[in-house]
């Protein structure tokens, strides 16, 4: 009688472990395919480090002069001289996204002001189908005229000019971001 009642304790025992295997893989998938809810901030609401409590602070750079303005008789002049050229403003952000590298190599996307998601998900904006890639792999957003990229906990991770992406960052132009096997810049 204690053999049979050590067998059926046993016996249970294993398959509540059992199921909770089963659903810590189901949970494992669902978080890799759906990732996990990102709320919207209301517009003017800056995002605080405190929201990314997993994130180390990191150095943020401090921004490029801004040259002064040149006169109108300045630039005309410098306009007729061939060694120098007129400068574009820098606060215009990128307009386009451009695939450097990967399985749509030389395609580009018109960059409009919405964010733009980056996965394998067929709701995507940008959609880029490896085995690298997450369903809901990345985003574009512009927030004050820059546009930052943020990686949606995938599990390969997103990089930026090399530099795994763990907290919204911003994408200077030229700068390469690696999803997967795809590389992309930002252009004006």
């Amino acid at each position: 009688m204690t053999s049979e009642l050590t067998l059926l304790v046993l016996r249970l025992g294993f398959l509540a472990l059992l199921w909770l295997f089963v659903f810590a893989v189901v949970y494992a998938l669902r978080t890799d395919m759906f990732g996990h809810k990102a709320r919207k901030l209301p517009p003017g609401e800056v995002p605080s480090a405190a929201q990314f409590p997993s994130a180390q602070a990191a150095p943020v750079p401090a921004p490029a002069p801004v040259p002064a303005p040149t006169p109108v008789a300045a630039r005309a002049s410098a306009a007729s001289e061939p060694t120098e050229a007129l400068s574009f403003s820098n606060d215009a952000p990128a307009s386009r996204l451009v695939i450097t590298s990967g399985p749509k190599e030389g395609m580009e996307i018109t960059l409009g002001g919405e964010q733009v998601t980056i996965g394998r998900s067929s709701e995507s904006g940008l959609v880029i189908r490896d085995d690298y890639t997450s369903t809901h792999h990345a985003r574009l957003m512009l927030w004050n005229n820059e546009w930052m990229v943020q990686d949606l906990d995938s599990t390969n991770g997103t990089f930026l000019a090399g530099t795994r992406v763990t907290v919204p960052t911003k994408v200077p132009l030229n700068t390469p971001v690696k999803i997967g096997t795809t590389t992309f810049e930002l252009r004006r």
